[in-house]
């Protein structure tokens, strides 16, 4: 029996360092100060002219991430889908959300600084800035963009 439980032990010991020593773990926090933020141009997925600062987590994998998207006056993102929930926080400016497969501004919603919402998976949606805007996305990966007219995906152009 004593033997057992020296096995037993030792197993637990030698799995808790492995898991330890995992370089996949997620960090167990971070902390990250908006004049410190790493911005970068968005992916080639997104139109051009925004900037992307990923927080946590990488968002082309199938695990959590945290990621915002800063856009000029004026960007638009044409009707889209994701394969995903999409979670949108504003931090700044003024983020337009429409609903449905053909941008109309005057059929969006205007989501001043603070504003959260969710989309469901395959949710047809458009969005614009008005005033420079940042907005926080999160979620389970891998985020995904479809477009509802392919020729309106910036990767074919």
């Amino acid at each position: 029996m004593k033997r057992l439980i020296l096995i037993c032990a030792v197993l637990l010991a030698v799995a808790a360092i492995v898991v330890a020593a995992d370089p996949k773990k997620p960090a167990d926090h971070g902390l990250f100060f908006s004049d410190q933020i790493k911005w970068m141009d968005a992916p080639n997925a997104l139109p051009h002219g925004a900037k992307l600062a990923v927080l946590e987590g990488d968002p082309f994998k199938h695990e959590l991430y945290t990621m915002r998207l800063r856009m000029p006056d004026g960007y638009k993102i044409p009707p889209h889908t994701h394969t995903a929930y999409e979670h949108v926080t504003v931090i700044s400016g003024m983020f337009n959300l429409g609903m449905g497969g053909k941008f109309d501004a005057a059929a969006g919603t205007k989501m001043p600084p603070g504003t959260f919402g969710f989309l469901a998976p395959g949710m047809k949606h458009y969005a614009w800035a008005t005033g420079d805007t940042v907005i926080q996305l999160n979620g389970m990966g891998p985020w995904t963009i479809t477009y509802v007219n392919p020729s309106d995906d910036p990767r074919k152009k």
